[in-house]
C-alpha cells in the first residue's frame, strides 16, 4: 500500500510540474498574484504542501512536529517587513538611504524578489516543546546549532532532502548575498525552474512602480549586482 502511494504521490507531482513557464508570470513569483497558492493556514505551493505534509509526517514518527512560521508570503506583506525596516534605520539609526538598504538586505529581501512569494519556501521550527513559545525570537542561528531546535536541524540535515527539501542559504564563506538562515528551506523540485524563469525577466520595472521605500536610491546597476549575489547566492543545487 505504501508504494502505492509514493507512485501516486509520484504522479502527481510529475504532472504538476509539467510546463510551469506557462503556469506563472511575474506576478506570480514577485507575490502579487497568489493564484498558484493553495492552503488554509499552511499556505504553499500545492507540490511543495504534498511534499512538506510527507515530511511532516516522516518527522513526527522520530518526535519531531515541523511547524512552518513562515510560507507564501505575499508582495504587500514583503513591502510592509521593508518599508519599516527603511523608516527605522533611516529615522532611528539615521543611516543613509544607501547603508540602510545595504543593512536590510542581510536578511530581508527587496520587495519582488523574496523567494516565498513563490510558495515554495518554509522556514520552520520544532513545535513538538512548548517552551518555543516562551523564546522571544525563534529564528536565530543558535537555537538551531546548540539551542532548543538541534533536533529539529540534525532530522533535517539527515532526511530533508529524500522529500525535496534543500536549505536555502548554506553556511559557506564563499557563498554571496544574504545570511546563512538554518531554518530556511526549499523544495527544489519546483523552486530551481522556478529561479529559471524569474531571473529571465525584468524584475526592476515592476519594482519602480511600487511604494516601496528607497526605490529611487536602487538603480538598474544594482538591481543586476542584487540578482548576481543575493537572488542566486543560494546553495547550489537550488541554481538553475
Amino acid at each position: 500500500m505504501k508504494s502505492l502511494k509514493l507512485v501516486i504521490l509520484v504522479l502527481i507531482l510529475s504532472y504538476s510540474n509539467m510546463n510551469l513557464s506557462q503556469k506563472y508570470d511575474l506576478k506570480n513569483l514577485m507575490g502579487i498574484d497568489d493564484s498558484h497558492i493553495i492552503g488554509d493556514t499552511i499556505k504553499l505551493e500545492q507540490n511543495t504542501l504534498i511534499a512538506f505534509n510527507k515530511m511532516h509526517e516522516a518527522a513526527l514518527e522520530d518526535g519531531i512536529d515541523i511547524k512552518i512560521v513562515s510560507g507564501f508570503r505575499d508582495f504587500e506583506r514583503q513591502m510592509l517587513i521593508w518599508n519599516n525596516k527603511y523608516k527605522k534605520y533611516t529615522a532611528e539609526y539615521k543611516l543613509s538611504p544607501t547603508k540602510a538598504i545595504e543593512e536590510i538586505i542581510r536578511f530581508s529581501t527587496i520587495p519582488g524578489t523574496s523567494r516565498h512569494h513563490w510558495g515554495t519556501e518554509i522556514d520552520i521550527i520544532d513545535a513538538s516543546d512548548e517552551k518555543y513559545k516562551d523564546e522571544e525570537d525563534v529564528l536565530l542561528t543558535e537555537k538551531y546549532e546548540n539551542g532548543i531546535f538541534t533536533k529539529l536541524k540534525r532530522w533535517m540535515d539527515v532526511n530533508s532532502e529524500r522529500f525535496g527539501f534543500y536549505l536555502t542559504y548554506v553556511n559557506d564563506k564563499n557563498r554571496k548575498g544574504f545570511e546563512y538562515e538554518p531554518w530556511h528551506y526549499s523544495y527544489k523540485p519546483v523552486s530551481v525552474e522556478l529561479l529559471n524563469i524569474f531571473i529571465s525577466n525584468d524584475i526592476g520595472s515592476i519594482i519602480s512602480t511600487t511604494r516601496m521605500e528607497g526605490k529611487e536610491f536602487i538603480s538598474k546597476d544594482f538591481i543586476q549586482k542584487y540578482i548576481d549575489e543575493y537572488v542566486k547566492g543560494v546553495n547550489p543545487i537550488l541554481l538553475p
